[in-house]
């Protein structure tokens, strides 16, 4: 069975399968800050919406982060190690992409078990 919830007007923020809770790309409302700021605000909104479909940050499988500007990595990663334990980090890429919107330096998706 599939599972869809938190709907917008062009996708379904989590949808569930087999277990494994899909969430769709999440950015920062706060578009002043640095990518440090972005990525702690987008790991509190990946957070969040994990705990609603029953799973949370320790069961992230797999991470795709889209990134604008590489000279600001460091600060993203801290923010992500800040964020999950050292025996909880899941598989990564980090992708670099010409633009994600007006002021928008970072956009993350997870995949994690229920």
């Amino acid at each position: 069975m599939i599972t869809r919830s938190v709907q917008t007007k062009i996708h379904h923020r989590i949808v569930e399968h087999a277990g494994t809770v899909y969430i769709g790309g999440v950015v920062a409302d706060d578009r002043s800050k640095d990518m440090k700021g972005q990525t702690e605000e987008v790991c509190a909104k990946i957070e969040a919406l994990l705990e609603q479909a029953g799973s949370s940050k320790d069961k992230i499988l797999s991470a795709m982060i889209y990134a604008t500007d590489f000279s600001q990595k460091d600060g993203l990663n801290e923010a992500w190690t800040e964020w999950l334990s050292p025996e909880q980090l899941p598989v990564r890429a980090f992708i670099g992409v010409a633009e994600l919107g007006k002021d928008v330096l970072v956009e993350i998706v997870v995949t994690a078990a229920k």
